[in-house]
């Protein structure tokens, strides 16, 4: 039961943590500064998972990325392209809806009847 139940767990996770991503993208985050900003809103993701999906991102061309070398540490700094912004603003309404009907299901608004 455990592991299916992981299962499943791992599979809601993963479509949400890219939309809590590409949520905090619209102004440059870097890796770092990007987990302590999810992190304030309780959203844990580990390096391991959070540095393959912003990769996957860029692939994508949602987001873009550049170097800032201005400090002593050079820091890859990744925002929102054009055409993420556009995809997160689908994606953010397209979950309002899923989540509204979601609740609806699971307070019992809804009555399904049987033909």
């Amino acid at each position: 039961m455990g592991s299916l139940l992981d299962s499943y767990m791992t599979e809601l996770r993963r479509g949400t943590l890219t939309l809590a991503v590409l949520s905090q993208l619209r102004t440059p985050q870097y890796g770092y500064s990007l987990v302590q900003l999810l992190e304030k809103a309780s959203v844990t993701i580990d390096q391991s998972t959070l540095y393959p999906l912003l990769r996957r991102l860029e692939k994508q061309e949602l987001v873009t990325s550049s170097w800032d070398t201005s400090e002593s540490r050079p820091r890859k700094y990744y925002v929102l392209s054009d055409y993420g912004l556009e995809v997160y603003g689908q994606l953010k309404n397209e979950w309002k809806k899923m989540t509204d009907e979601l609740t609806s299901l699971l307070e019992g608004d809804v009555n399904i009847e049987s033909n």
